[in-house]
């Protein structure tokens, strides 16, 4: 096959492929919104019995208290786990573009342990 055919048959399965993922992503939503509508009666029927979940002859139920934690200022919640101490208040993962912006200013400055995997891959755009 030449190119030209090649990248007029990924942009079609491509276009097929984002259809059907946008098709299945809807049907998910619609069954995630009735599961927490049912959550949310579960919750009611444990705040009517006082009770922190029950069982059913289908399964049980059981509530629970699910807590998140953010910041809308980095720079003292850097300052705030520089001063004690506790870089374990982080996720471990590097910042790809960050670190390949600091290899390019750095070459040949590697921490130790740093694995690198490079690929190559091909990008197809449509034709305007």
């Amino acid at each position: 096959m030449d190119a030209a055919k090649l990248v007029q048959v990924y942009i079609k399965m491509r276009d097929t492929k984002d259809a059907m993922v946008r098709e299945h992503e809807a049907k998910i939503a619609a069954v995630t919104a009735q599961m927490e509508a049912i959550e949310q009666e579960l919750i009611e029927i444990c705040k009517a019995t006082g009770q922190d979940g029950g069982k059913t002859p289908y399964g049980s139920f059981t509530k629970t208290v699910k807590t998140r934690y953010w910041t809308n200022d980095w720079d003292s919640m850097y300052r705030f786990i520089r001063d004690r101490d506790l870089p374990q208040l982080l996720e471990r993962r590097i910042h790809q573009g960050n670190f390949k912006e600091f290899m390019e200013a750095h070459p040949g400055v590697l921490p130790e342990g740093l694995n690198v995997d490079s690929r190559y891959s091909i990008t197809v755009r449509r034709a305007k």
